[in-house]
């Protein structure tokens, strides 16, 4: 597929394009910042500018693609550029910034009849990891039925999106899929973080104690890329087991009591719920922070 990337020189999308690369398709990251990998096509765009992103979407995405008789068109948006989180730009800017970049990227894409869109959204927009003070989901596991009501300015913006996303599909009809992103973790952060996570479970609540491996997020685009169909959809991406070593139940006791349980759980499985992603897409995460660190509760 020819793949039109945003973001791709962030901290997820700097292994998710090259991982894409991998797999055959033809990536051009769009992006403020070069990403500099040489199976990577980097296209400079400034995102929140309408002509830009149109002009870059519509345009040539290599020296190569001049021999050919004519322009190919993309065959795929994968949307992964935004200001990252909270307190990184004012509040004011990170939800101007996201939202805008996001409706230019939605509009050229659906405008110029590209058949598949993949955006990123997250975990932040069930109201829980950057809220003030204490904030409880209100069932376990979260699934994407759980009401999305933040009250901070990216994960407002991120709410804002999958309205936007669902409005560009309805008139479209094409394929557009939202990712609901876990905290994203790269493989070597498993020695430099996850001892302390170990230690101290309370670190992860914020994050409803999952974690997302950027090698499985990778897996999670190319089977939203592979999937045809599904018209508008938003999916949990997280891994299969939690980013702690206390159990399930050791967890619910300590953190989560009288929350409402919908279902039973595995002794290690995330609180996030993937069953969707799995139903529907196929995605089964291949990675966990056990392959990297030995698990105390298993001792």
């Amino acid at each position: 597929m020819r793949i039109f990337f945003t973001g791709g020189s962030g901290k997820a999308g700097h292994h998710v394009a090259p991982a894409l690369a991998a797999q055959g398709h033809q990536v051009t990251n769009a992006d403020v910042t070069p990403l500099g990998h040489p199976d990577v096509q980097d296209l400079r765009v400034d995102l929140t500018d309408a002509g830009e992103t149109w002009s870059a979407m519509a345009g040539l995405a290599s020296m190569d693609e001049l021999d050919l008789p004519e322009k190919p068109a993309y065959d795929a948006v994968v949307h992964f550029a935004a200001i990252p989180a909270i307190l990184v730009a004012s509040d004011a800017a990170t939800y101007a910034t996201n939202v805008l970049t996001t409706y230019h990227v939605l509009e050229a894409a659906t405008r110029l009849g590209i058949p598949k869109v993949v955006f990123a959204s997250s975990e932040t927009t069930y109201g829980i990891c950057f809220a003030q003070g204490e904030r409880r989901p209100l069932y376990l596991p979260v699934d994407e039925e759980h009401p999305t009501v933040p009250e901070d300015s990216y994960a407002m913006a991120k709410v804002s999106n999958e309205v936007t996303a669902r409005s560009f599909q309805a008139r479209a009809g094409t394929d557009v899929y939202g990712l609901r992103i876990n905290n994203v973790i790269e493989p070597h952060e498993y020695a430099e973080l996850f001892p302390d996570f170990l230690e101290d479970p309370s670190l992860r609540r914020r994050n409803v104690f999952g974690y997302i491996d950027t090698r499985d997020l990778a897996l999670m685009v190319e089977r939203c890329l592979a999937t045809d169909g599904l018209g508008y959809q938003v999916f949990n991406v997280a891994n299969a087991d939690m980013s702690v070593a206390a159990t399930t139940e050791e967890v619910r006791e300590q953190f989560y009591g009288g929350v409402e349980l919908r279902r039973d759980l595995g002794r290690d499985e995330t609180f996030y719920s993937i069953a969707k992603a799995r139903e529907l897409l196929g995605y089964e995460p291949q990675h966990s922070w056990r392959d990297v660190l030995d698990d105390p509760g298993r001792a």
